[in-house]
Formats: structure tokens, C-alpha cells, sequence
């Protein structure tokens, strides 16, 4: 006579499968949406007199506030449940986009689209969702779990970005940001379905967030993680905001630089599946690696042929493949290292280094755009960071720190 399997089976799938849709929703439009702002560069710079270096400012504010606040909501989910942080981060996001709306002045431009927004960020994307998601799930299909989370970024990008350039098109960016806005607060409610909080292992002995922040602080491949996350970050804030001034500089239109965007979103859709699909079988700190070695080959090959919309679109093909692949590597590698207890303020903290590297890539875009009339020193930056940050990865020691309960 066959068992027949436990009656808590089948709501256990059901709250795991609840847990990685409503998650990915929220990812999809929260990084959807950020996809979005470097379409309003231009017509907002118009509008308010505001230069590239100055917008570019406002947005380098905006990750280093990601990067910050990514800590301190990872720590909320942590300690009081992350449909807290999720509700806090979804109502800030909002109130940014429509105080955008209203901003005239560039310390204004700074406190909604930099501050506001950036809270909102952190904790409606990667840092907060994907932890949550991670152990929703079996341990097998953590990886992919995570790495479908992450693909809704991308969908998002794809999806959204289009939508961005038709609101700004039909209802100017104000009625843009009017609309945008109101697709953000319709996640509140989703809230609620991700709330709980973390339990530590049964068959882990556990560790107080202070030990578990101290001992990865210690660990020099959660510093290679840092790093080689900057990389990541230096990249895809630089080529999302600037990327559509870029190619209208070089003679192509606006609706190109959208649709490139809109690809990378499209191809990352599948390349941050498949990250995490082949993260649950392959060394992640090789895959990673190659990833990062992979972007710089997209940026030298678009730094060596004309620009056509042809190159364009392939360019943004191949970044896409390799375009946020590093999240479900990099976060699952947290998580196999050093359990998933604490792993939403582990992740804030290493996410830190990623927003640090967008800050970079989004202020020295504007400024040495400013400076010489051209991208090409940054681009040429992203390329030797790409093999830097792949080095860096090589290093790391995959196995995991958490110490096995006492007998």
C-alpha cells in the first residue's frame, strides 16, 4: 500500500508558486519602470533648463540611495517580515514618480527622483524579492526560482520601456510620470501576500544577524562579490540611462534608443532564466565570471563597427543575454555560502557595492559627456571593468559557512 503524500503538500507548492509570480510582478514593475527614466532625460532637460550632468546627478543620487536602503529594508524583511518593506518601498516609489511630476527646481529633481525613488527601489527589486522567493521554494529549484524573478526585470524592461516612449508621446512626460505612477501603487497590494518573516534552520546552528553581517564582512569572496557587483552596476545605470542620448548623438532617432533598451530587456528575459537554470548545476563564480568577460566583448564590438540601427539592436541583443544574469549568480551564491537567514541584509549590503558602481556609471556619464562631448571614455571604462570584475569572481570560495547543528 503506497503513503499518500502529505496534505500540506499541495498548499506548500501553491504558496511557493503564489510567492514567485507576485514577486516577479513586483520586480517586473519596479525595474520596468526604472528602464524608463533615461527616455525622460531629454524632454525634461527642455522643459526645466536641466543639463545631462545634472540629471545624471539625480539618478546617481537615486542608486546610491538604492544601494543604502537596500541594506536597511533587507534588515526590515529580516527582522519584521518583508511585506513591511515591500508596502513602505512601493508608497515611496509612487510619491517619487508623481513628485517628479511637480519638480522644478533641481534640489527637487534630487529629493523625488533621487531619494524618494532610490528608497523605493530597494525595496521593490533583487535585494528584498528574490531572498523572499528563495525560500519559498525546494532547495533544488532555488536557482531557478530566482532566476525567473529576475528575468521579470528584463520582461519588465521589455514591456515597459515601449509603454514609457508611447505615455511621453501620446500625454507628454508629465502625463507619463501621472500614469507611471499609478502602475506602481497598483503592486501595494501584493504586499500582503509576501509578508512573513525568515526562521532560521532546523539543521543549521543559528546566528544572530550581528554574527552573520560580522562573519561575512570577514570573508574576502563576499568582498570579491562586492566588487565585481560594482562592475555590474557601472554598466547596466550607465547604459540604461544614457544609452538613448547616445544613439541619438550618433544620428540615429529616439524610438531607437527605446527599442534597444526594450530589446536588452527582451534577450535578458531569457538570459536571467537560463543564468539561474544553469547556476543549479555549474559553478556560479565561473558563470559569473563569464558573463562579466561576455559584456565587455558587446561593448568593444559596438566601439568597433558603425552604428546602424542594425548594430545597434545586436549590441542590445547580447548585453540582454547577459544583462542581469549576474543577480541570480550573485544572490544565489549568498545563499550558498551563507544560508538564507539572514540573506535579504546580506544581499542589501552586497547590492551596496552594485549601487556604488551606478552612481559611478550615471554620474561620470553626464559629466564626462560634459566634459569632452562623448561617451567613448566611459565605454571604453566598461570594457577593462568587465575583465576586472570577471577576475575578481574566479576567486571566490563557493562553499557554505553555515555551521551544522549540534548533535
Amino acid at each position: 500500500m503506497t503513503s499518500s503524500p502529505p496534505a500540506t503538500a499541495p498548499a506548500t507548492l501553491r504558496s511557493a508558486m503564489r510567492t514567485l509570480i507576485l514577486g516577479t510582478i513586483i520586480v517586473v514593475f519596479a525595474m520596468g519602470i526604472r528602464a524608463t527614466f533615461g527616455l525622460f532625460m531629454q524632454p525634461l532637460g527642455l522643459a526645466h533648463g536641466w543639463g545631462r550632468d545634472v540629471f545624471s546627478m539625480a539618478f546617481a543620487i537615486q542608486n546610491i540611495v538604492w544601494g543604502v536602503f537596500a541594506i536597511v529594508m533587507g534588515t526590515v524583511a529580516d527582522r519584521y517580515g518583508a511585506g513591511r518593506a515591500i508596502a513602505v518601498a512601493i508608497a515611496c516609489y509612487a510619491a517619487g514618480l508623481l513628485g517628479l511630476r511637480f519638480s522644478s527646481t533641481e534640489w527637487q529633481l534630487y529629493l523625488t527622483a533621487g531619494v524618494l525613488i532610490g528608497i523605493g527601489q530597494a525595496g521593490t527589486t533583487f535585494a528584498v524579492i528574490l531572498p523572499v522567493v528563495a525560500r519559498a521554494v525546494p532547495p533544488a529549484s532555488r536557482s531557478t526560482a530566482m532566476g525567473i524573478a529576475s528575468a521579470g526585470g528584463s520582461l519588465g524592461q521589455f514591456l515597459i520601456v515601449p509603454t514609457g516612449q508611447f505615455l511621453i508621446g501620446t500625454f507628454d512626460w508629465s502625463g507619463a510620470l501621472w500614469a507611471l505612477s499609478m502602475l506602481v501603487a497598483m503592486c501595494l497590494p501584493l504586499a500582503y501576500f509576501l509578508r512573513g518573516r525568515p526562521t532560521a534552520a532546523a539543521d543549521v546552528r543559528e546566528l544572530s544577524m550581528g554574527q552573520a553581517v560580522r562573519g561575512a564582512l570577514r570573508d574576502r569572496s563576499y568582498h570579491f562579490l562586492f566588487w565585481s557587483y560594482a562592475v555590474c552596476g557601472f554598466h547596466t545605470a550607465f547604459i540604461t540611462l544614457h544609452l538613448p542620448a547616445y544613439v541619438v548623438d550618433r544620428g540615429l532617432s529616439g524610438a531607437n534608443g527605446a527599442f534597444a533598451i526594450a530589446l536588452v530587456g527582451l534577450f535578458n528575459t531569457f538570459g536571467s532564466f537560463w543564468a539561474g537554470k544553469l547556476g543549479g548545476r555549474y559553478s556560479k563564480k565561473r558563470l559569473l565570471a563569464w558573463t562579466y568577460w561576455a559584456r565587455g566583448l558587446g561593448i568593444l564590438f559596438l566601439l568597433s563597427v558603425p552604428l546602424t540601427p542594425l548594430t545597434l539592436y545586436v549590441f542590445a541583443a547580447w548585453m540582454g543575454l547577459f544583462w542581469l544574469g549576474t543577480v541570480p549568480l550573485t544572490q544565489g551564491l549568498i545563499g550558498d555560502m551563507f544560508g538564507l537567514r539572514f540573506a535579504a541584509t546580506l544581499s542589501g549590503m552586497v547590492f551596496l557595492g552594485h549601487q556604488v558602481g551606478s552612481f559611478l556609471g550615471v554620474w561620470l556619464g553626464g559629466r564626462l559627456y560634459v566634459a569632452t562631448g562623448s561617451y567613448d571614455v566611459v565605454w571604453w571604462l566598461g570594457a577593462a571593468l568587465a575583465l576586472v570584475a570577471g577576475a575578481l569572481c574566479m576567486p571566490v570560495r563557493e562553499q557554505p559557512r553555515v555551521q551544522p547543528a549540534a548533535a
